[in-house]
């Protein structure tokens, strides 16, 4: 005999993927109903046999990370002949009590398809799936649709639409999803903001292996960016940024060569890897080959691995360790608007890589380390 239920969800349940995965476990169990995001979290009517729905409910206690459940009650409701499980438009208005996740490390699936001459997202900087990729930086609001994003300025194309709408992609209702062809673009900029020819990502690269010092747009605000074995150009950095003994960070494009770099531990190497991607200070190596002007007074080094496309791709083309250091002159704001960083970043990087998807929220790095096992 069929039952119902009205299951409220809270905790980091928007921008995770939370709404597909529940999608899929219902359709999984031959449960009813309906799911959609709301405010202050997420609210499911099931309708199946009470056994079914007391399976559904524990399914949905433990969700697959990234997604965090805080709290969930279920009550009864009255049994529905529902047709099928669907995702519902979201609900408007009500008081905002929601968890928005940080940005998401790219996954081994998108990374993948960026590096496949094959796929139709081969190089492209901005792709993502429900797994990774911007959630705070880009949300305006909540729920957290497409809508209240910074990405609703971009409309997909039928192809990327197609795979949000699928439930068997892992694009289903991956709310920053884009292509080539309809999302988000680089463009490189002299100094004065005039866009300079060439591929913006080979001519950043090229400019890096130069020695030149280039201002990295990302996911909260900007980098930036530099050779870290090149002694001339690190100095030059630290005269333009008034920076003389603190400590830059460095980005590597895998845990081979940070190895290379530092002697790490088996818990910094899970540290580095982990979804937040942190900058992780570690002992570094004397003849790792970074530059002294790294980190001139101390025997640690902050490194840290890629957690964008653009990251992925510049390091697999300058085939070195990079500075990426906040752009964000001492005592300053974080610098996220690409007008703002000509005028602040001008007169210390040689050039500018910007991309057209605004910034909602700024947000810098984080710094970690492993103290006594943990981090």
């Amino acid at each position: 005999m069929s039952a119902g239920l009205r299951i409220e969800i809270r905790g980091t349940v928007q921008g995770v993927g939370f709404r597909p995965w529940v999608y899929r476990v219902a359709h999984e169990l031959g449960v009813r109903g309906r799911v959609h995001n709301h405010a202050r979290g997420v609210t499911v009517e099931a309708f199946a046999p009470r056994a079914v729905l007391d399976a559904f409910v524990e399914r949905l206690r433990a969700p697959v990370l990234p997604a965090r459940v805080r709290e969930l009650t279920a009550l009864p409701i009255a049994p529905e002949d529902a047709a099928d499980f669907v995702i519902v438009h979201s609900a408007e208005g009500g008081t905002r009590a929601l968890s928005i996740p940080p940005d998401l490390a790219t996954c081994p699936d998108c990374e993948r398809e960026i590096l496949d001459a094959g796929d139709r997202r081969f190089h492209y900087p901005f792709t993502n799936c429900t797994a990774c990729g911007p959630r705070f930086t880009i949300a305006t609001g909540v729920p957290y649709d497409r809508p209240a994003t910074t990405m609703g300025l971009f409309v997909m194309c039928p192809a990327c639409q197609r795979e949000y709408d699928d439930p068997a992609d892992r694009r289903f209702h991956a709310q920053p999803n884009a292509c080539p062809v309809c999302g988000p673009r680089l463009a490189l900029w002299d100094t004065a903001g005039h866009p300079l020819d060439g591929d913006p990502l080979r001519e950043t690269a090229h400019r890096l292996v130069d020695g030149e010092i280039v201002a990295i747009k990302g996911l909260g605000g900007f980098h930036l960016a530099c050779d870290a074995t090149r002694e001339d150009t690190l100095a030059r950095l630290r005269g333009r940024k008034h920076r003389d003994e603190k400590p830059f960070a460095v980005m590597v494009a895998d845990l081979g060569r940070a190895r290379a770099l530092a002697v790490l531990s088996p818990e910094e190497e899970a540290l580095l890897a982990a979804p937040e991607r942190p900058i992780v200070l570690v002992e570094r190596r004397p003849a790792g080959g970074l530059a002294r002007g790294v980190a001139p007074e101390t025997e640690l080094v902050g490194l840290m691995l890629p957690y964008t496309p653009l990251h992925h791709l510049l390091l697999r083309l300058v085939g070195r360790p990079l500075v990426m250091t906040s752009a964000n002159p001492s005592d300053e704001p974080i610098c996220a608007d690409n007008r703002e960083a000509v005028h602040r970043l001008g007169a210390i990087a040689d050039a500018l890589l910007v991309h057209d998807r605004p910034i909602a929220t700024r947000c810098d790095d984080s710094v970690a380390r492993v103290i006594a096992g943990k981090p």
